[in-house]
C-alpha cells in the first residue's frame, strides 16, 4: 500500500511504518521482498526518532543483519522476537553490516556477534571511532571543550558535557568491527556505496536484484540528517554529504529502505528536496552573517530557525546545531562567501 507523505514528499511504501511514525510508535515486522525483511527496533524512551529500521536479508550461508540497533534490553528482546517471527534465531545470523558508528545503529552489533559468531563489517573511517582508542575520556572531553570554546560557546555550555562523557564511556566499552568494508561488493549480493557526510564512513547498501537501496541515515523521507563540523571531523562534511547525495542520483531504485521513519519511492525527488533544504540553510546562515557582522558560529546558531526554540533545546542539541551551522560556514567559505578570522566569521568585503 502506498501513502502520500503529509508534506507531499516521497510516497511511503509501507502504510504500517508511515502510520507508526506519526503515532510515535514502533511498526511491525514486514516482508519487503521474498528474502528481505524490515525489523524495526525500539530506541530508549525519549529518543525523538523512536525506532531504528533493522533489515534482515537471507544470505547463502545464513542471515545478514543491517543496523541491529541500540544496546539495551528492550532492543535485544525485539531483535530476538523479530527473528523468531521470521522462523529464525540469533544463531542463524552470520554477518552484521553497519551503515555507520552511531549507537542507534552499531550498539547491539557486539552482543549479536557474541551470541551468534557473526562477523561485523563497517567502513574503516567509522570503525576506528569504536572504542576511541587514541585518547582517554578526559582527553576527549577536553578536546570537545576546546572546540566549543573556539566556536564561541559560553562557559555554562562548555561545563555541561555530561551527556557527551556518558556517550564516550559507552562507545569506549564497545568492541570494534571484525572486517573493514569499503565501497564495492558486500555480503548477500549487496553493493556498498560510500556516502560520507553524516559520519566519515557512512555506507548505503544497494541490492541490484530487487533495486532496493538501504540508506541508513543518509537519505530519510522527511528528516535531513545532522551534518556537523566537530572536533577532529573531516574538513568539509557538508561538501562530502552533498557529493554523496549526487553519487546516488540516477541509481535504479524501486524502493528506498531508510534506517528511520518509513520506506518510500522517488529517490531522486527526495535527493532534490535535501539539496534544496541545505541551500536554504546556507542562505539563512549567509543572510544572518551579513546582518550581524563578525560573529561566532554559536551566536549564529542561537539566532537560526530550528524545529524548537533555542532556549528549549537540551545542551547536546544546541551543540549539534552549532556543528551544523559551522558545516554550512565551511562550505560557504569554500565558495568564497564567508571568511573566518580569529574565531569570528564574516562575509568578504
Amino acid at each position: 500500500m502506498s501513502t502520500r507523505s503529509r508534506e507531499g514528499l516521497p510516497v511511503a511504501t509501507s502504510h504500517a511504518q508511515f502510520e507508526a511514525w506519526f503515532a510515535r510508535d514502533v511498526p511491525p515486522v514486514e516482508q519487503v521482498r521474498d528474502d528481505v525483511w524490515s525489523l524495526p527496533l525500539p530506541l530508549p524512551a525519549g529518543n525523538p526518532v523512536v525506532y531504528v529500521n533493522c533489515y534482515v536479508l537471507a544470505g547463502p550461508d545464513g542471515l545478514i543483519v543491517v543496523d541491529p540497533g541500540w544496546d539495551h534490553d528492550e532492543g535485544w528482546r525485539s531483535l530476538n522476537a523479530g527473528l523468531r517471527e521470521l522462523g529464525h534465531s540469533i544463531e542463524d545470523v552470520t554477518r552484521v553490516l553497519v551503515t555507520h558508528f552511531h549507537p542507534d545503529h552499531y550498539g547491539l552489533a557486539p552482543r549479536l556477534r557474541a551470541e551468534s559468531g557473526a562477523r561485523v563489517l563497517m567502513h574503516p573511517a567509522d570503525g576506528r571511532m569504536i572504542g576511541l582508542p587514541d585518547r582517554s575520556v578526559d582527553e576527549t572531553v577536553t578536546s570537545l571543550a576546546d572546540f566549543l570554546r573556539s566556536c564561541g560557546a559560553p562557559a555554562a555550555e562548555i561545563a555541561d558535557l555530561l551527556d557527551e562523557r556518558s556517550l564516550i564511556h559507552r562507545m569506549r566499552a564497545l568492541t570494534g568491527p571484525d572486517d573493514a568494508l569499503a565501497a564495492g561488493p558486500a555480503p548477500g549480493g549487496l553493493e556498498a556505496v560510500w556516502t560520507p557526510g553524516h559520519t566519515p564512513g557512512h555506507l548505503c547498501f544497494y541490492l541490484p536484484r530487487h533495486e532496493l537501496l538501504l540508506t541508513g541515515d543518509h537519505v530519510l523521507p522527511r528528516i535531513s540528517p545532522n551534518v556537523s563540523v566537530y572536533a577532529d571531523s573531516p574538513a568539509n562534511p557538508l561538501g562530502d554529504f552533498l557529493s554523496s547525495l549526487a553519487r546516488l542520483r540516477g541509481l535504479p531504485v524501486a524502493e528506498v529502505l531508510p534506517a528511520h521513519e518509513y520506506r518510500f519511492t522517488e529517490l531522486d525527488s527526495r535527493l532534490d528536496e535535501i539539496v534544496k533544504h541545505h541551500g536554504q540553510r546556507s542562505t539563512e546562515v549567509l543572510n544572518l552573517l551579513a546582518e550581524l557582522g563578525a560573529t561566532s558560529s554559536w551566536e549564529l546558531a542561537s539566532r537560526m530557525h530550528w524545529s524548537r526554540p533555542w532556549t528549549e533545546m537540551p545542551g547536546y542539541t544546541r551543540r549539534s546545531a552549532n556543528g551544523e551551522v559551522l558545516a554550512h560556514l565551511v562550505e560557504l567559505a569554500r565558495h568564497g562567501h564567508a571568511i573566518r578570522t580569529d574565531g569570528s566569521w564574516t562575509v568578504p568585503r
